[in-house]
């Protein structure tokens, strides 16, 4: 596991997952770095929309991380909505190893709450949606208020209230000279038993819960940002007395927009010839904007 680390250009934009058996518990670890900067230059985001952002593909990663691989149509969907916030809408998916994002706010309420806006000054009161599409069709989504000092809070309260399984979320972001850097670990406890035994989401205070959170929870933010240290490293230093750890290597990331004008033109077709007319400019056609990575459209539908 430690011979890795001599192999730097495996540290970052990969995705990582270990189990712990003895402890029945699983882990993913993600750091993010061209990819952030491939999702931010779709648009000219201010500061603290480009950390929240940055957070928020972490997220992405780590619980799109979870779904299994079941073809191209497994995905992980994270929307943060509210009506009165300066942040309106902050989407961000997962497909594949594919990441995409974009959030929608409004620049002056933005730029009266200082470098550092909170989560509650961002969004006031809002929602967290999570939307897990398994391969195989079928979708399982829970909503949760947007609550906590930061997104992976809100996202540990979504696991606690909609999917009943203790988990631990530590996120760090941060600017560097070349760009954005972002990191995160996820860790969760799984049920113990499905028959005849209880499931552990009913003992928040089992002692092999409060074990792994002792460990995950020493955690530091300069740890998960460290370019020198591989994702193997991470969960080596947290567990390494661990009797096992088994390491499961993850997709490559990459940025990812599934944008293209044949899908517009299949959308845009389903409308009446009427509402199609009054799309259209002063040329004949009805210009699409995509808002995840900023490309536009011209379609003659």
């Amino acid at each position: 596991m430690m011979g890795m680390e001599n192999q730097p250009e495996t540290f970052a934009d990969k995705l990582l997952g270990f189990t712990l058996p003895l402890r029945n518990a699983r882990a993913r670890v993600v750091r993010l770095d061209r990819v952030i900067d491939d999702v931010l230059a779709a648009h000219d985001y201010p500061p603290p929309i480009t950390h929240l952002l940055g957070e928020a593909l972490v997220l992405g990663a780590l619980m799109g991380g979870l779904l299994k691989a079941d073809g191209d149509d497994a995905q992980l969907t994270m929307q943060a909505q509210t009506k009165d916030g300066a942040v309106s809408l902050l989407v961000c998916d997962y497909r594949g190893g594919q990441l995409r994002g974009y959030a929608d706010f409004d620049d002056a309420r933005l730029s009266q709450l200082g470098a550092n806006p909170s989560l509650t000054a961002l969004f006031g009161e809002g929602y967290l949606a999570i939307t897990f599409e398994t391969g195989q069709g079928q979708r399982y989504q829970g909503i949760v208020p947007l609550e906590g000092d930061n997104l992976a809070q809100a996202c540990e309260s979504y696991f606690t209230q909609s999917e009943q399984i203790p988990t631990l979320i530590r996120i760090a972001s941060k600017s560097s000279s070349t760009g954005r850097v972002a990191a995160g670990i996820l860790v969760q406890h799984l049920a113990d038993g499905e028959e005849g035994r209880e499931r552990l989401h009913v003992r928040m205070d089992h002692p092999d819960w409060e074990h792994i959170v002792a460990l995950a929870g020493t955690i530091s933010h300069e740890e998960l940002l460290d370019p020198a240290l591989s994702l193997e490293g991470i969960a080596w230093r947290l567990f390494h007395e661990e009797p096992e750890i088994r390491i499961q290597p993850g997709a490559a990331l990459s940025r990812g927009c599934r944008c293209n004008a044949e899908y517009y033109n299949t959308v845009i077709a389903r409308f009446p010839e009427a509402e199609r007319e009054e799309m259209r400019d002063e040329q004949g056609l009805i210009v699409v904007d995509c808002a995840f990575c900023a490309k536009k459209f011209e379609l003659s539908v």
